[in-house]
Parts: structure tokens; sequence; C-alpha cells
């Protein structure tokens, strides 16, 4: 267990007794929904405890207003121990299971010995035992909101439990109250759990470090005792504690944690690498370049935090319509007790009964609980496919999207030149390489390291004299020739190109490829193409696009004939090129007009078009922070078949989200007219209740397990 840390600064550490389920946590999203001020929301339902990010000078006000909506207040001046919520949660369980034994006991005695008095006043006593067990914080949650004229759930179910109370009926008002308190109780751990998933990775890291001392020695610490700029060592096997670069060792490295992604990833001297991961070669030996507090984890956990904080479309909708229809069931009751007597001579301990049934099965719990399970199961299941989404607003928008708009440098492509190609005209192959690499070495153009990196089985030669032609090239000297290596206006402006060049190098530049010619006093002896390449998987992502039918379409500030061949590549039709980033803009605001747009790029050159996008996705996020804080979703391996899986898992977190409101009213629709039709019981009404918000909280978490 990690002890209990100080406050963050800014932040307002609350414990509330009674909040014990969703419904709580929207009462008070909703009173505080008014303060500006807050960045952030984190609640422990088991814990019963809330962070709030909020400048200390709100926090009288926050207290306030929480106090206001009826919760009790206890300020804390540190975070509550991690198992503090696990211990909690076995109490509460302890507590309920005995309560539901009671109640057990009290219909037992009933069944048994419905006319002794003796074993009626025992029953009566047990069931009310069972209730103050079960409902003792419900029932001061009901009474609290009456007392404020607000029908919410707490107010509807004190109505319930303690009418059927006092019209005999306190078997079933026993068990009803068991069983509800049950039913928030999984209720409340299962969006515990969902929000848990991604949180879980932070108790992946390592609690200290083997750090290097000044005398060489090594010695562990923990965490936040290192600061940046430490030498820490990594032992095959161990996970890297922070964020750092490889001083020494090579090997490969499982980044699932933090990028989604299935292989490892080679690692070597000058690579990064981030906290939580698994060092599965060598030993390492690296440099830290974030606090504990910094690392790339820690920021992934707290931007999802956030994104759970936020209400989704379909939640806000389902908040509004729980708000009207709380009301509503209680004007439905009403009705049916004091409408029936008098309408139509029903008896009214019957009718009673009967409203009384009513408002059990109304209770909206599983209708408030089915949005939320299911965006923050969404959010955690992308966070942990290498998917940061800002926001359930995001996940939700993409499966609306009719085109999506990529990058061509960085996003289609690896953004690196490359040699691809290398034509040697005459005779000496292996000698005029030679002297290609000899001048391209010499060279730090990208273009000149390409072609250095793509000729490394060439030998070398000597080279005397070497200067740069700024916008053509460089020339040298070797064994005794005057040799240049440069661009074809250099070339030209020298009358060195041949026919058989110029041909040669059209149809590389047809394909896209930057050409580069290496040249002796007479003639051109060698032609080296180079180009940006396509990454391996972004033929696949464009064709996954397609089949959901969604349109690519390039932007790119390349030229149109290098554009064109990427695009022929990958299997995009629609390509516009070249562009600066104004023209991306506008061409976003173009796409638009035909439905909602996406726009994929790094976060930076194309910050406009993101911005102005319906969702911007930014690529390669794992050391990108512009990326991270500028995007709607970050895709943490640059992996671009992320975005169609994005677009699935919104799909399916939609279709979720309908099935669960569709059970949530459709299984109380069925049972409320059983109950107006006489047919329902207050068991049938419990389990309608209970059985409803179970069947939504299981449907919701199924998409914890999406892309498994």
């Amino acid at each position: 267990m990690r002890a209990a840390t100080a406050a963050a600064p800014g932040q307002l550490l609350l414990r509330i007794p009674d909040m014990d389920c969703p419904v709580e946590e929207n009462q008070i999203r909703a009173a505080l929904a008014t303060f500006g001020a807050i960045e952030q929301l984190k609640f422990d339902l088991p814990a019963r405890a809330l962070a709030i990010s909020v400048p200390a000078e709100a926090w009288p006000g926050v207290v306030s207003a929480i106090q206001a909506a009826g919760f009790a207040t206890e300020t804390l001046s540190a975070p509550l121990p991690a198992d503090t919520g696990r211990q909690a949660l076995r109490r509460e369980t302890l507590r309920l299971v005995a309560a539901l034994v009671i109640a057990a006991g009290a219909e037992l005695l009933d069944l048994l010995a419905p006319a002794t008095p003796i074993l009626q006043a025992l029953g009566m006593g047990l069931a009310a035992l069972a209730i103050a067990l079960a409902g003792f914080s419900v029932l001061r949650k009901g009474l609290a909101a009456w007392r404020r004229l607000q029908l919410n759930i707490s107010a509807l179910m004190t109505v319930a439990v303690l009418g059927a109370f006092a019209i005999g009926a306190w078997p079933e008002a026993a068990m009803v109250m068991a069983l509800y308190s049950l039913a928030e109780l999984i209720e409340a751990r299962a969006v515990d759990r969902a929000r848990g998933a991604i949180q879980n990775l932070m108790a992946l890291t390592p609690e200290e470090a083997e750090v290097r001392q000044p005398d060489g020695s090594w010695q562990r610490r923990a965490l936040a005792q290192v600061a940046i700029g430490a030498v820490l060592r990594v032992k095959p096997g161990e996970r890297l504690p922070l964020d750092g670069v490889v001083l020494s060792g090579q090997g490969a490295v499982d980044q699932a944690a933090i990028t989604g992604e299935s292989v490892p990833v080679d690692k070597a001297p000058g690579d990064t690498v981030f906290a939580g991961t698994v060092n599965q070669g060598s030993a390492l030996e690296i440099r830290s370049t974030q606090p504990a507090t910094d690392t790339l984890l820690a920021r992934i956990i707290r931007a999802v935090e956030h994104a759970q904080g936020q209400r989704a479309p379909t939640q806000r909708l389902v908040d509004r319509l729980a708000a009207v229809y709380t009301p509503a069931v209680f004007a439905i009751a009403a009705a049916v007790a004091l409408g029936m007597p008098l309408l139509l001579d029903t008896p009214w301990l019957q009718a009673a009964y009967k409203a009384l049934v009513l408002l059990v099965i109304a209770c909206p719990c599983a209708l408030v609980i089915s949005t939320p399970v299911t965006v923050v199961s969404g959010l955690a299941a992308a966070a942990r496919r290498g998917i940061l989404i800002k926001g359930g607003v995001h996940l939700e928008q993409a499966r609306l999207l009719r085109s999506v708009a990529l990058d061509k440098t960085g996003t289609l492509t690896r953004g690196e030149p490359k040699l691809v190609a290398q034509q040697v005209f005459g005779s000496d192959e292996a000698v005029v390489l030679g002297w290609a690499r000899s001048l391209a070495a010499r060279s730090d153009h990208p273009v000149s390291r390409a072609i250095a990196a793509g000729l490394a089985q060439a030998s070398t030669a000597e080279v005397e004299g070497f200067s740069a032609a700024p916008g053509r090239g460089v020339q040298a000297s070797i064994a005794g020739q005057t040799l240049r290596l440069g661009n074809a206006r250099w070339m030209r402006e020298a009358g060195l190109l041949t026919p058989a060049v110029e041909a040669a190098m059209q149809a590389h530049e047809q394909a896209g490829r930057s050409v580069t010619l290496l040249a002796d006093a007479r003639t051109v002896r060698a032609l080296l193409a180079v180009a940006d390449t396509v990454k391996a998987h972004a033929a696949e992502a464009v064709a996954e696009l397609k089949a959901l039918g969604v349109t690519p379409v390039m932007l790119s500030g390349d030229n149109a004939a290098t554009a064109q061949a990427i695009a022929a590549g990958v299997g995009i039709q629609d390509v516009r090129a070249p562009l600066l980033p104004e023209d991306k803009l506008k061409a976003i605001e173009a796409l638009q007009a035909q439905g909602p747009v996406a726009m994929v790029g790094d976060g930076i050159n194309d910050a406009p078009a993101l911005a102005r996008a319906s969702l911007g996705f930014a690529m390669g996020g794992a050391g990108t922070d512009v990326a991270i804080e500028a995007a709607d979703v970050v895709i943490m391996n640059d992996d671009l078949r992320r975005v169609p899986e994005m677009l699935r898992l919104s799909r399916r977190t939609h279709a979720v989200l309908c099935q669960n409101i569709a059970l949530a009213l459709g299984i109380k629709a069925v049972f409320l007219a059983l109950a107006v039709a006489g047919q329902a019981t207050m068991w049938m009404a419990v389990f309608a209740d209970m059985g409803a918000s179970l069947l939504v909280v299981g449907n919701g978490l199924r998409l914890l397990r999406f892309g498994r």
C-alpha cells in the first residue's frame, strides 16, 4: 500500500459520507456546474471521497454548494490511503449481507406465523433492523430531500419503503431496501471499475528506482527523490520507473502500457523510453527526463480522468430526462393512490400498495447509470489500445464522421527521407557509389544523410577541398577528380545532363521521389533517388476507413506529383496539394459542408486545421507534449489503424448506449403496466429495478473488452 501524500496545490479533498452511488455523484456535479474555476472532479465512490481541482479562494463556495445540495462534507488534509475504498467496500458488503439475511428472516416469520402477535412483532422488529442496516443513509438523504422539496431517487425510495412498512407490508419493505442498497453498491463498484481500468496502469510503475551515486555505486531511491538528469539502471524484466533517454545498453522494451503496441520496440542509446514499460532485453542505463508526477503515463492518466469527468451528449440528455422522470413518477403514483379509491372504489390500502409498487418499479437508477458506465468503459478501452480520447463528447462524435483529412508527412509517411533507388551511368559502380557516400557523409542535409545511410555498404574515399553550394549541393576532390553531388538544376547549369539522365530523372520525379545526381567534370555518373516512405499500415488504415463508409482525403504541403504518388500507393483518390497551413484550414471548411470531418496530423504544423475540424487526431503522441494538449484524440503509437478503430469503438459505444436506455425504459414500461393492472407485487418491483440496473451495468462494462 502506498502511503498517503499531501494534497496537490489547488486541490480540495473532501470526504462525503452520503455519497455512495452514481446518483449522488450526478447531484454533486449539478451543484458544482456553475463553478467555472473547477478544472477537474475526481470521485472515489467506494471511499466516499472527492478531489476537486480548483483555486484555493473558491474552496468555501464549493463546500457551501455541496452542503446546500444536502451532503455533509469533511475536509481532508491528504488523500485517503490507496486501500480505503477496498476496506469500505468490504464493510459495506458485510453490512448489506447481514441486512439481507435479517430481511429474509422477517419474510420467513411473516409466512410461517402471519397471525401470531408475538412473532409478528418480532418480524416487524427484524424488518426495521434490516431497513436501518441497509438504508439508514438512504432514509436520511430522502428526508433531507423532502425538506428541500427535491424529488430525487432517495426521496422516492424513502416514501416507498416507509409507506410499505406503514401499510403492513413490512417484510417486503425490508427486502426492497436491502436489495436496492445492494444494487447501488454494485453500480458504484461498476463505475469505479470502469474508471480504474486506466488508473491501474499507474500501479505498474515501480515505487523505487536504482540510481547511480556520485561515487559510482547504485542505490534504490523513492521516485519522489529522483531528480531530473539522474542516471537509472533497469535490469531485464523490470519496469522502467521514469521517462528518460537510453545512455547505454540495448534491447526490446514492451510499451503496451503506453502505446497499446503488442510487439516490443527495440531501444538503443539515444532512444526515448517511458515509465511503466517493461525492459525485456539487457540491462539499460537511462537518464531521467521527467519527475515522477509528470511522466507521459501520469499525463495520460490525468487526461483520461479529465475526460471521464466531462458529460457526453447522451449523458446530458439522460440527466435532463431523469430530472423530469422522477417527479412524473411521483405524480403517477399519487394519482393511483388517490384516484383508484375515488373513481374505481378500490380499497385505500390496495391502492396505496399499487402506488408504492409503482414508485419502486419506476426508480430511475438504471436509466441514470446506463450512460456513465458505458462512456467511461469506452474511454478506458481506448486508452488501453493507445488511443487517448479527451472526452466522452469526442467518443460519441466520431461515429458521425463522413470524411477524414490526412496529412502526408508524419501521418501517412514516416517523415524521414530514405534512399529508395540508385542508378550508375557507366562502369565502376562500386567506385562511383563510394564517391557518393564519401560526399554525402560530409553534409548535414537530410537528403545527404539519407544517401549516406543508404550507401552504408559502399567503401569511402579521402575527400579534399570540400565545399557547399547553397541551394545546389556539395563538391570536393577525390583521387584528383572534381566531383559534385547536388540537384538537377545545378547539373543543368553546368551542362552535364544528357537525354538518358533526363528520362531517368523524370520517371523518379513522377513517382514522387527527390533526385540527387553525382557528376564529375564531364558527365553525370550516378542518380540517387530519395523518398519519404509510406508507413507499413497506412494502406490498410485507408482501406478500413473506406469500409466504414468514410472518405479519406490527403492534405499535403508537398508538391502535387509527390502527393499524388503517395496517395496512389495507399489508395486515396482525393488529393489536395501543395497547401499552406491556411490552405489546409480552407480545405477542412470546404469538407465540412458535406458533413463532420476529422483532421489527422502531427498536432503542430497542422494546428489550424486540427482546431477547425469536427475532430482532431494527433499522431505520434508519445513524446509530443503539444499534440497531447492540442488534439481531441491522440494516437499514442503512431499507428494510423487506430483512427478507424476509434470510429468502430464510437459506433459500438453508441449502440450500447441505445441498448442500455432501451433496456432501462423498456423493463420499466412493462412492469409499470403490470403494476397498474394489479399484477405486480413489491417483490417484482424490486427485481425489476435491480435487474434493469444490473443489465445496463453489465452491458456497459462489455466495452472494456473492446479490441481484445
